[in-house]
């Protein structure tokens, strides 16, 4: 037996003893984290908007989603036990690879004030937010976090502090630009 298929028996017997309101953590976890996320942002990083450049903001905020492919986890044996929905795993997987290139792609813009920096910061941000809306509402429709296995601290955690800094984005997208 390997360690895949270990993984896959010990959540077999520890869900089928366990209450189902067990099954309930992660929205929780979501939630909880996601305000967490944002009093730290209403705390210590929106007030600079109006004293600092917005660019300075952003640019931590777009390193930080160049990350998101990490997200291809979804499809690694091993980072996810076996079972998880492929209507899940495959957008998930493919929507962060993107929105991590879109980041990236960005911060060189950003950085030389490029007119077309708004423009793909624009377009990061939608489409990484609609991803990640998209992935928590398919994770749930097809209960994807019983087959998430160690993967299960990206919606748990990243998920939660990609959303808050998407809004800050957002709020930094309708700042002007030029100080």
């Amino acid at each position: 037996m390997d360690a895949n298929e270990t993984g896959v028996l010990y959540a077999r017997i520890v869900m089928t003893d366990a209450p189902i309101i067990f099954d309930r953590v992660l929205p929780l976890n979501l939630i909880a984290n996601t305000v967490v996320f944002f009093v730290a942002a209403r705390l210590y990083l929106l007030p600079l908007v109006s004293r600092i450049r917005p660019q300075q903001i952003l640019v931590p905020i777009l390193l930080l989603h160049s990350t998101r492919h990490l997200g291809m986890m979804f499809l690694t044996r091993g980072a996810t036990y076996h079972g998880l929905p492929p209507e899940f795993a495959y957008p998930a997987a493919f929507g962060d690879l993107v929105t991590a290139i879109l980041a990236f792609a960005a911060i060189p813009l950003v950085l030389r004030g490029s007119r077309l920096a708004k423009p793909m910061v624009w377009a990061f941000n939608i489409f990484g937010t609609v991803d990640l809306l998209v992935a928590i509402t398919t994770g749930t429709i097809y209960n994807a976090v019983m087959a998430m296995g160690p993967a299960y601290w990206i919606p748990a955690f990243w998920v939660p502090l990609l959303l808050v800094t998407h809004y800050v984005t957002f709020v930094l997208l309708r700042a002007p630009w030029e100080r």
